[in-house]
């Protein structure tokens, strides 16, 4: 079966396999509790520093408070949020009343919990249908009716595959960003290019599983956000799971593995969602890059809408030509004061829409 062919997952709002919420159901990143509504809807429970993604002016002048070193605590709390870190979209189940919806989430979970998030709920996303979209913008307002506080999320990059060749989309960037991203890609000659899909008879053996593995933690290890470390348990699962429509591009150099990028093929789109690493051969040989211009060109040759490149790095991506679609959270805070300070400060969550929006000016 072509994977655009196949039945629609059991969430609104999902970009990849339903099977990788699944799977994050059963090995939860570490540190973190995780489980499912009667409706299907995944939440999860970890501790959380709410300044993570402030903008870090913002950030500064809340640390500088007096006595900060003190009630600072307050604002790394065990949290309960209402989605996944697996998903691009917080996964909505396919038929829910939106203010049923959140009035159960708070019964659940805000009396245990000072504070709840529904995370990564989509702005419009030309990525979703209009369904999905008219979901989304239902839970919004049900989450203003119930007290929550609405922040601006993160950057989701995307490409739309609307060209004939990635020699066309690169002529579509400005001179210099062209020279300097052919001048990268000459690496390409020194490279080994495979195609694996997951449930591949090599996962089998642990022994790759954790090489792939070792290769993720690299990546992981070198970012500046630290949240969700997915598990080995996790990856061991996902790379076995030959149902879930996964593609690996493989990269290697001298016979040796350098780098890894997991895919998945869904919905007539390719969706990027995992990554690994050796350095520092992958930076020298400008992998980084190499895997942006191939996944485009499986994209265009298998007949795909989208390329969708993930959360992080937003301003890399954006030189390289993607286009951003924003999400938002929504905030419960049982406190009312520490509902008002955030309230107050909601502005300051909008670091990637404010980076990107000066790039472009």
């Amino acid at each position: 079966m072509d994977s655009t062919d196949r039945p629609a997952p059991p969430y609104l709002n999902l970009l990849e396999p339903a099977g990788l919420v699944a799977q994050f159901l059963t090995h939860p990143p570490q540190d973190f509790s995780a489980g499912a509504a009667r409706d299907g809807m995944p939440w999860f429970v970890a501790k959380f520093d709410l300044l993570t993604t402030m903008e870090p002016a913002a950030k500064r002048r809340i640390t500088a408070l007096p006595l900060y070193r003190w009630w600072g605590g307050w604002l790394k709390p065990l949290t309960c949020f209402v989605g996944t870190t697996v998903t691009e979209y917080a996964p909505l189940p396919a038929r829910f009343d939106a203010p049923i919806l959140i009035a159960g989430i708070k019964a659940q979970h805000a009396r245990d919990y000072a504070f709840l998030i529904v995370k990564d709920i989509p702005q419009d996303s030309p990525l979703l249908s209009a369904e999905s979209n008219a979901a989304s913008k239902a839970l919004v307002a049900a989450c203003s009716d119930n007290c929550f506080v609405l922040l601006e999320g993160q950057a989701l990059a995307y490409v739309t595959i609307d060209f004939a060749s990635t020699e066309e989309y690169l002529g579509r960037l400005s001179s210099g960003r062209r020279k300097d991203i052919r001048r990268k890609l000459r690496s390409t000659g020194e490279l080994e290019f495979e195609t694996v899909p997951t449930g591949d008879a090599r996962f089998a053996d642990p022994a790759v599983r954790a090489e792939y593995y070792s290769l993720f933690l690299n990546v992981y290890n070198q970012s500046e956000i630290h949240f969700d470390l997915l598990t080995a348990e996790y990856f061991d699962a996902i790379l076995q799971d030959a149902a879930s429509g996964g593609v690996i591009f493989v990269y290697r150099h001298e016979g040796r593995m350098i780098g890894f990028n997991l895919c998945y093929v869904c919905n007539g789109n390719l969706v990027d969602k995992y990554v690994g690493f050796a350095y520092p051969q992958a930076r020298e040989l400008n992998l980084y890059f190499v895997s942006w211009i191939r996944n485009l060109d499986y994209a265009l040759r298998h007949g795909l809408r989208h390329y969708i490149a993930g959360w992080t790095d937003p301003e890399i991506k954006r030189y390289l030509g993607a286009k951003f679609t924003f999400t938002r959270h929504a905030v419960y805070v049982r406190n009312s004061l520490l509902r008002a300070i955030l309230r107050r400060f909601s502005s300051a969550f909008e670091s990637d829409r404010a980076a990107l929006e000066t790039k472009s000016a």
